[in-house]
């Protein structure tokens, strides 16, 4: 099955789960029509600031889209809005972005190509990454504007005359990947607009992340009962299998994480290596714990491992020797835990943390890694 396939055969079956959590395409907010006057708006901004239609008054042109941190149609489109804002700033063009997204419909397994979600927290870390110089605007917390304009996609985009009627709304051009573009849509849409000719094309269709609307928080609270439910085992291991585990001869990215019961700090973090786990287990990815417990304490780790539902793969070390065991994991450890390691196939290690990981970093190295965009 071809890698477009699997999207096609993915979207059909959140289709099909949608409706059966009573969701349909009915539910979903219509998308304003051509010549409809810009629906008014006063958002929170990655600049700590408020912004309101009226403020973008003075402009020719005024571009919206909506778009988010986490889609990787999104993310690979960051780039060309940046040149957008940039080619457009001094010839009477505002752009305003706007993040559509509930944070809590987002499932975890959904972040899988991305190292972070939705929040405006996010979008203020995100914006800072790629150096927007646009205003940024979270509308996650009611979803109100979102609800009037009616973007299907990230991103979208509307794009309004100096009397603010909408005459062009879709895509930004014809491909997600830039050397495949062959029209330019949004832009071709501001020219014509500042030349005072026609637009050549006014409506498009639109390719990405389907908006995360409100009602799905249910959607998230199924996952989070699924997840729950898988089984959870802890088996033994000595010295010669934990020098195989950081062979990595899997074909997939792999995350080891040494820890103990008996270790404040690895109890601390265990819940963001669970949400890691979650999130890109889906892709070329896997997450491995091993135990510093002593053997006769496999049953209080198993226990601790259930608790976290951690339904990865668990190993405990056979022996009492914690020396031994962190010699095996890394020659270059100097001890202590919890130890965890980003290891490439083929054993190349790419990131090593002695004590308690920061998850944003972590999770920076394994996306970047395997990959934002969709190949």
């Amino acid at each position: 099955m071809s890698k477009f396939a699997k999207r096609i055969t993915a979207a059909m079956a959140f289709t099909l789960l949608a409706a059966s959590l009573g969701f349909s395409a009915s539910d979903m907010p219509k998308t304003l029509e051509l010549g409809s006057s810009a629906p008014d708006f006063n958002l929170p901004g990655v600049d700590g600031k408020n912004h309101k239609l009226a403020d973008y008054a003075q402009a020719e042109v005024l571009v919206i889209i909506f778009t988010c941190n986490h889609c990787p149609t999104a993310q690979t489109y960051e780039e060309r809005i940046k040149r957008l804002a940039s080619d457009y700033k001094n010839k009477g063009v505002a752009l305003v972005a706007i993040s559509a997204n509930d944070p809590k419909a987002v499932r975890l397994d959904e972040l899988g190509y991305s190292d972070m979600s939705d929040s405006l927290e996010d979008m203020k870390v995100r914006a800072k990454r790629m150096g927007f110089h646009f205003p940024y605007l979270y509308d996650g917390e009611t979803q109100k504007v979102s609800h009037a304009y009616g973007p299907v996609t990230t991103p979208h985009v509307f794009v309004f005359d100096k009397a603010r009627k909408l005459r062009f709304v879709g895509r930004i051009d014809d491909s997600e990947k830039p050397e495949r573009v062959k029209v330019q849509d949004t832009r071709n849409a501001i020219e014509a607009l500042l030349a005072g000719k026609e637009i050549p094309v006014t409506k498009t269709r639109t390719i990405g992340c389907s908006i995360k609307w409100s009602d799905k928080r249910e959607y998230v609270k199924k996952a989070f009962e699924k997840w729950a439910a898988e089984d959870v085992a802890l088996e033994m291991i000595n010295a010669e299998g934990i020098k195989q585990l950081v062979a990595n001869d899997s074909g997939k990215l792999r995350l080891v994480n040494i820890w103990a019961t008996w270790c404040g700090a690895c109890v601390v973090e265990f819940d963001e290596l669970i949400e890691i786990n979650r999130m890109y287990r889906g892709r070329e990815f896997e997450m491995i714990t091993i135990s510093g417990d002593s053997p006769e304490k496999k049953d209080k780790a198993l226990s601790f491992l259930k608790k976290k539902e951690a339904s990865c793969k668990n190993y405990i070390f056979d022996s009492d020797d914690k020396y031994l065991l962190m010699e095996s994991v890394d020659k270059e450890s100097l001890g202590g835990m919890p130890y965890t390691l980003l290891i490439k196939p083929g054993g190349k290690i790419i990131y090593r943390q002695l004590g308690m990981i920061d998850a944003l970093d972590l999770k920076t190295a394994i996306v970047e890694e395997l990959g934002r965009y969709y190949k």
